[in-house]
């Protein structure tokens, strides 16, 4: 059941990253428990840094470290989409392209805003992934997850997962041993052809504005908060205010006038087409991209004095 020093790369859809210790695939919760329960016999004598758990949707807004991780990786490919009236029950390791053709075949409305994100649901509520004004907090009305040492389940409403921008309590301290199972989006019906058609302008305005014929990890760094940058640049900056879903300036602007669109480091590239994104070249190591990230912050700030903040997971 467990594999050892599987290329987390091949994993990656920034196709960068070293060997898992152990790698676990799993499709199903029984599969996860069965797993859980095999793993805490095979660890029992391990170190604690060892006995570590990893948990990999999509690989997407992931940089994994060429050095690996020293621990179990579970690959989350929990699966079902179960329709109930205008709700719906979500696996966590359920792509989001997928997601949505369900949402186009039973004319259900409310997530047209992710056409063209990558991820799985899992991924999409620990980050509450947003775009084009929405976000996933707006659909979801309850996350089940399980204890990864405890097996307990809990079960959170809306409100309990404590959203926030590109933030859940996913993301806390309070949950670092749990892992999200499922999900509960209440939806509304509509028009078909609307919500596909609503879904296919955001994939094209991706596929023409962002550097989708490389390997990438999305948005380097999250949108800034208008209240967080200087009044005398903020009147400046004012026609670049977009609502995402509150008052931001996208940090993709700060970064062309700062001057760092193209800079390479390594085969990592600070992309011509949208610099919010760090492209891998072709054979792009994590202190690459690591780098460009330091230059593009060090940039922004320096010119701006504004702080740019990744939205990118290291691992």
């Amino acid at each position: 059941m467990f594999r050892q020093n599987v290329l987390l790369k091949d994993y990656s859809r920034y196709q960068i990253g070293g060997p898992a210790a152990y790698f676990l695939e799993v499709s199903t919760k029984k599969e996860l428990l069965v797993g859980l329960k095999d793993w805490r016999k095979l660890s029992a004598k391990f170190s604690p840094e060892k006995r570590k758990i990893y948990v990999l949707g999509a690989g997407t807004n992931l940089l994994i470290n060429e050095k690996g991780f020293d621990g179990l990786v579970i690959h989350n490919r929990i699966g079902g989409i179960e329709k109930r009236g205008e709700e719906i029950i979500v696996g966590s390791g359920v792509i989001l392209a997928d997601l949505l053709d369900f949402c186009i075949a039973n004319s259900l409305s409310g997530l047209e805003w992710a056409g063209g994100l990558p991820g799985t649901v899992g991924g999409a509520v620990r980050g509450n992934a947003g775009a084009f004004g929405g976000e996933t907090k707006d659909s979801v009305k309850e996350v089940q997850s399980l204890n990864l040492d405890t097996l307990e389940e809990k079960s959170r409403d809306k409100w309990e997962c404590a959203f926030a921008y590109r933030y859940s309590i996913f993301k806390t301290e309070e949950t670092k041993d749990e892992m999200i199972l499922s999900v509960v989006l209440s939806l509304k019906n509509g028009q078909q052809s609307a919500i596909k058609n609503s879904i296919q302008e955001k994939i094209d305005y991706r596929n023409q504005k962002h550097p989708m014929e490389y390997p990438s990890i999305g948005s380097t760094f999250k949108n800034v908060n208008v209240d967080k940058v200087p009044e005398k640049l903020r009147e400046t900056l004012a026609p670049s205010i977009k609502i995402d879903p509150f008052p931001v300036i996208p940090a993709a602007k700060f970064l062309i006038l700062a001057g760092v669109k193209g800079k390479k480091i390594g085969n990592a590239q600070i992309a011509e087409k949208h610099p919010n994104f760090i492209i891998n070249l072709g054979s792009a190591k994590s202190d690459d991209v690591k780098a460009l990230i330091s230059f593009a912050k060090e940039k922004v700030q320096k010119k701006f004095n504004v702080t740019l903040e990744e939205e990118i997971i290291y691992l």
